[in-house]
């Protein structure tokens, strides 16, 4: 059972609902990440998703594109984001993080480093799971078995437009958790329709057998707690990368964990 499994499992033995948010590594200072991922874990952070910098991220809006943008201009890529994770399990060995991003760098790491060289760093850094948006279930049943040889899980993107045979072709191979859309766009839109969320995860359930969470446009406390009355977690990223847009250096951690205990609060209510 990964470190994912275990995490989902124990929340559901308690009735609660996971929090899952989602930074840009590396932003918005180079060295602020494996601090601020401690920060989260202490303001009730369930499971942390790890944003690889890519130059071209084409389901990210404008907020994290820049926030990606700003990473790769620090010097931050996947190399850097492996140290990160390293120096995160120093200290934390029980909290899944998972890496979210998009096929050219995993791709430009296997061939700078070797073939595989990617799952086997990944796994020897403390990664539990990977999320890559461009990766379609049908073309990489062998890179999650090699994920899961080494006890990784491959987690999938679903949306308000997968069709039943999308969501049977995900169900084949992904592990950990599934990671619903709730809206056709790209991540920080606006207008989500809990409503739709709430009929839709039936749905999705019927033929993915791990637990389902639910990201785009949740931004605050009431939204949060209206989606994980149906959702397994809950998952938060532009607005966690707009607060540390707004504050100065010294008070960007406190804001992110004020901000995510809130969420937390509203869950566990």
């Amino acid at each position: 059972m990964s470190r994912i499994e275990k995490t989902f499992a124990a929340l559901k033995s308690q009735g609660r609902k996971a929090l899952v948010p989602y930074v840009t590594a590396g932003f918005p200072y180079a060295d602020i990440t494996p601090d601020l991922m401690h920060a989260m874990v202490a303001a009730g952070a369930d499971v942390i998703e790890l944003g690889v910098p890519f130059s071209d991220p084409m389901a990210d809006g404008p907020v994290i594109q820049k926030a990606g943008e700003a990473a790769l201009a620090l010097g931050v890529g996947t190399s850097q984001v492996l140290a990160m994770v390293r120096s995160f399990r120093e200290k934390d060995s029980a909290t899944p993080v998972v890496l979210m991003g998009y096929a050219n760098p995993v791709e430009r790491y296997d061939l700078k480093h070797g073939r595989d060289s990617f799952v086997r760093d990944a796994a020897a850094a403390g990664v539990d799971g990977v999320l890559i948006v461009d990766y379609p279930p049908e073309e990489c049943e062998d890179f999650a078995a090699k994920l899961r040889a080494k006890g990784l899980d491959l987690i999938f993107l679903l949306a308000p437009t997968s069709t039943d045979q999308r969501m049977q072709q995900v169900a084949r191979v992904a592990s950990g958790y599934v990671y619903y859309v709730s809206l056709k766009g790209v991540t920080g839109a606006g207008h989500l329709d809990t409503d739709a969320v709430e009929k839709m995860l039936p749905r999705i359930r019927a033929h993915v057998k791990v637990p389902v969470g639910v990201g785009f446009g949740i931004r605050d406390a009431a939204t949060a707690k209206a989606v994980g009355k149906s959702a397994d977690a809950v998952i938060i990223g532009s607005k966690i990368i707009q607060l540390l847009q707004e504050q100065p250096r010294d008070k960007g951690i406190a804001a992110v964990a004020d901000f995510l205990r809130g969420i937390r609060s509203a869950l566990d209510a």
